[in-house]
């Protein structure tokens, strides 16, 4: 195990600084989260500063905080859980350690949403995170009230059974999405992963093209435009009524992969599965 050593003073001053000032930047009750145990450790490194040969005992690694960032919506807040260290693992440190923080994930967000809002967070700069996160959580419930809005004046009609195609689709973040943000537009259907992906809607018109705008738009937001590849195949729009009950992937289940990396599905499991369910003609119209 490696052993971990006491700040010296000059930096135990440094992360208390960084405390003072996340208490100044958020004053207002339940920004900040600093439970009255942590806020006695502050006060006894305080002391400790002031008279270094005294003794310290019972410290926690970390001083443990929230902030409760508010967003500009006025309405929703999302929570920055952060870790200010007070030991270095090498004896004589230059600098600090730089706090460390993570997302809680808040009601408003599934955990996909979160971890992809999370992975871009600035290191080691924890001002600088907030900051981010404030920015991006704003425009993600931006986006969502757009979308929102969009399904609600658009989402009646007729249902349609609307059928895209990708020359690949693999990574599992972008097909979970796909999957769990279908039901939030009233959208059923199935996702198939691998060269070629396929994505089949149930729902109305304007359901779905109100999902598909929000999957590239923030889904698929960091990736660039020419690798966006995906059409639409096939529409049917004449006396629709659902086939699947919710909104699945299917790649593990239908049988056997091909390729290289084990990415190319059957395409006659897939063609027997479709038939079972009526769809036939689509596989045609899809695929060929």
């Amino acid at each position: 195990m490696t052993q971990e050593h006491f700040l010296p003073v000059d930096m135990i001053e440094t992360q208390l600084s960084t405390i003072d000032l996340l208490t100044a930047m958020f004053p207002n009750p339940g920004e900040l989260d600093l439970p009255a145990s942590t806020a006695q450790c502050v006060e006894k490194l305080r002391d400790w500063c002031q008279d270094p040969a005294g003794a310290l005992a019972g410290l926690p690694s970390s001083i443990l905080l929230g902030v409760c960032l508010p967003l500009a919506d006025g309405e929703q807040t999302i929570q920055v859980n952060i870790s200010i260290p007070l030991y270095s693992p090498t004896p004589e440190p230059d600098l600090p350690p730089p706090p460390s923080y993570t997302l809680r994930q808040p009601d408003w967000m599934s955990k996909a949403e979160v971890a992809t809002l999370a992975a871009a967070m600035p290191p080691e700069d924890v001002f600088e995170a907030l900051e981010y996160v404030r920015e991006a959580a704003t425009r993600f419930l931006e986006t969502r009230q757009a979308v929102t809005a969009e399904t609600t004046t658009g989402g009646s009609g007729p249902l349609v059974r609307v059928w895209f195609y990708f020359p690949s689709l693999s990574t599992r973040k972008k097909r979970d999405d796909l999957v769990n943000h279908a039901a939030g537009y009233a959208l059923t259907g199935f996702v198939l992963a691998g060269k070629p992906g396929v994505l089949c809607l149930e729902g109305t018109s304007g359901d779905i093209d109100a999902y598909m705008r929000f999957i590239k738009t923030y889904s698929w937001g960091d990736i660039p435009s020419h690798q966006k590849k995906v059409s639409e195949r096939y529409r049917e729009t004449d006396g629709v009524q659902r086939v699947f009950a919710g909104m699945e992937e299917i790649t593990d289940s239908l049988g056997e992969r091909s390729g290289q990396r084990a990415n190319r599905g059957d395409m006659q499991a897939l063609e027997a599965w479709l038939g079972a369910r009526g769809l036939h003609e689509a596989f045609e119209q899809v695929i060929f």
